[in-house]
């Protein structure tokens, strides 16, 4: 009788800093890893995190006040970290905002530092790479390689990296102790848009979200016209975006700034519902949302999310190479 050796999979514990509501968790659960801990400041985002995920729930905390040595084990650090000081969108301050969101880097860095994972995921918005002529990234670059990480970095776009019909780009910079696996580490390859905006609308949806009959209507019933386009009211006009998938939701949706996009059926014009905003980051439609936040809260929390397709593909590809596998070599940007 012939003996056959199993191969046994490592089952790889991951940690999500800056969490928001688990878009990056659910991309890396999708992918076979398990979620060891996850914190965020904001109390908001606990309800809808909670509702949504298994142990460990959200731990609500100052990321400054953690205790390090106290974290759960954990192989893969994962942070989404707050985008503003680096946006377009912001104040371009980078690690001299004054809110001290910039240098919140610095303690995932001391994170990183102290506990040493075998692997890295960070997500941050496109603009990361240029801001101040590039010398953000370059600290952040630095800062990763001294602790001993070998670095590769990629802008993915949700429709083309994710089959979801919105416009998104995001860089993610993924990072590994071993430069054997970070030289076989690649990034997904692009692949086809299959999907359009109106598989993730409903036809129906509740009065509130129309703008018949309310102030707005007057300025903008004549330039909405179409059912395959995807509008935003930008103040003082309407542009309709020429690609036919759904603009970047942003985390100020419905607090002024880029309103929620805009669409238009048998009923009349109307803006994406919340939950729309969540299937068009690629939430599953059973993505629960709590009946206690406002619709601006919820807004804030789908546009501050990520595509959770894309951040699967990373995770397969991240698990792979853990695994001993290896994607097809890819040079370091670095």
């Amino acid at each position: 009788m012939v003996k056959t050796t199993k191969i046994m999979k490592k089952e790889y514990k991951t940690i999500d800093l800056f969490a928001g509501v688990g878009g990056i968790r659910l991309g890396f659960e999708k992918a076979g890893f398990k979620t060891a801990y996850a914190n965020d400041f904001n109390k908001n985002c606990k309800n809808t995190y909670d509702v949504n995920h298994k142990e460990p729930k959200l731990h609500v905390e100052d990321i400054n006040k953690l205790e390090i040595k106290q974290l759960p084990e954990f192989d893969i650090l994962l942070g989404g970290f707050p985008c503003q000081p680096f946006s377009i969108a912001g104040y371009r301050q980078g690690f001299k905002d004054d809110k001290d969101r910039g240098n919140l880097f610095f303690r995932i860095a001391d994170i990183i530092r102290e506990r040493k994972p075998r692997a890295i995921m960070l997500e941050n918005v496109k603009n990361l790479k240029g801001h101040d002529n590039g010398n953000t990234f370059k600290v952040i670059e630095k800062t990763l390689k001294e602790i001993g990480y070998h670095l590769k970095a990629e802008v993915l776009n949700g429709m083309t990296h994710g089959n979801v019909p919105q416009n998104r780009e995001r860089i993610f910079i993924v990072g590994f102790l071993d430069k054997v696996k970070a030289e076989a580490f690649k990034f997904p390859e692009p692949i086809k848009l299959t999907k359009s905006f109106r598989e993730f609308v409903a036809e129906e949806a509740e009065d509130k979200y129309y703008y018949n009959n309310k102030p707005l209507y007057e300025k903008i019933k004549n330039d909405i016209n179409s059912e395959h386009i995807v509008y935003q009211w930008r103040r003082k006009y309407v542009r309709a975006n020429k690609k036919g998938v759904v603009p970047t939701l942003t985390a100020n949706m419905g607090r002024g700034g880029h309103n929620v996009p805009i669409i238009k059926n048998s009923k009349g014009i109307r803006k994406l519902t919340p939950k729309e905003c969540f299937m068009l980051q690629g939430f599953p439609k059973t993505f629960k949302l709590p009946d206690d936040l406002p619709d601006t809260e919820l807004y804030h929390q789908a546009g501050n999310s990520v595509v959770v397709p894309v951040v699967q593909r990373i995770a397969e590809n991240i698990k792979i190479v853990l695994d001993g596998g290896r994607i097809n070599p890819q040079k370091s940007l670095f």
